[in-house]
């Protein structure tokens, strides 16, 4: 039997392990997958893995034979009209390289198991000549705000470099429950993804602090307390620097000792305040970034309506988003 060994490409950074594997062989059915996983067939860095695994850029993966019969092409189904107006209450900007989205909050970036509806699969209310726009970053399901998408390939290549690399200015709010003991700063914790029988029992995919003398993934994030209501919770901004799984909500929780409010992934019961909204607060609030076409251009987002309950609850001053600039 033949092992075939590949390497994940930069671009392909925090991918799921199924996904990676279905984009380069169309004919793999979940079921061979599984077994090949299960029986220890494909090994990511010579280890077993999960079919959620999310590999890094780098990372070798060892395979066997795989199947080559081209699978049959599934037919989009037609967006309901109530679907394409959903989509389109969403944009912020567009024009003719991308379309900026504010994503409510429960709604997935991507497909997977047991999730039908999702942007990725709605993105058919834009398509143009059978062509839909091109996902260029994720945003997880429960967090809200400003998402990119590319409308060509040239501008879905310039993006994910983009992201990939400094030229990105992301800026986030969030509601935590506590306040930390320091007001402004630059939080450095290396992280590292439980898998399998380490994520069991503790609501599927994590993300956890590296353990001491583990390398883990650099993560760095600044953040900045901007009020506060006696120490009952604190209204923050928070820039990312590094694009790791669940970085905010770690570091939120780990490093200040705040979880975000209604992050009882992270935070358990420490996470919810009673007679306030147990949805997580966590928003996408704006994003700088340079355009395909030349210029930059910048973009906020409204919080969400419980995001904007918790704030008049405290008296958090809300500062109205500004329409999108773009500076050519």
């Amino acid at each position: 039997m033949s092992i075939t060994t590949l390497k994940v490409p930069p671009a392909e950074d925090d991918t799921r392990l199924d996904r990676w594997l279905k984009r380069r062989f169309p004919a793999l059915t979940q079921g061979a997958l599984q077994k090949m996983l299960r029986t220890g067939q494909i090994r990511v860095d010579g280890k077993r893995a999960e079919a959620n695994t999310r590999l890094l850029a780098g990372q070798e993966l060892r395979v066997p034979p795989m199947p080559t019969a081209p699978a049959p092409k599934a037919e989009p189904r037609p967006l309901s009209e109530a679907a394409v107006a959903e989509m389109h209450a969403m944009v912020l900007y567009r024009d003719d390289s991308l379309i900026v989205l504010n994503k409510p909050p429960g709604l997935a970036v991507q497909g997977g198991p047991g999730i039908k509806k999702h942007v990725d699969g709605m993105l058919e209310a834009f398509a143009e000549d059978g062509e839909k726009p091109r996902l260029v970053h994720r945003l997880d399901r429960d967090t809200s705000g400003v998402l990119v998408v590319a409308r060509t390939v040239s501008a879905a290549a310039h993006l994910a470099k983009a992201f990939r690399g400094r030229d990105m200015e992301k800026t986030y709010w969030a509601v935590v429950v506590g306040e930390p003991q320091i007001a402004l700063g630059r939080i450095t914790m290396p992280l590292a993804r439980l898998v399998g029988a380490q994520a069991a029992g503790r609501g599927g995919e994590r993300t956890a602090p590296a353990e001491k003398g583990e390398a883990g993934m650099r993560a760095v994030t600044d953040y900045q307390v901007l009020e506060a209501a006696k120490h009952r919770a604190a209204f923050l901004e928070l820039r990312p620097q590094t694009g790791r799984t669940h970085q905010l909500r770690v570091h939120c929780a780990e490093a200040l000792k705040t979880p975000i409010l209604g992050d009882g992934k992270y935070g358990g019961q420490a996470a919810h305040l009673e007679g306030l909204s147990g949805s997580l607060h966590l928003h996408a609030r704006a994003l700088r970034l340079p355009h395909p076409e030349g210029g930059w251009l910048e973009v906020m987002a409204a919080p969400p309506p419980h995001f904007e309950e918790t704030m008049r609850f405290f008296g958090f001053d809300n500062p109205a988003a500004r329409p999108p600039r773009r500076n050519r």
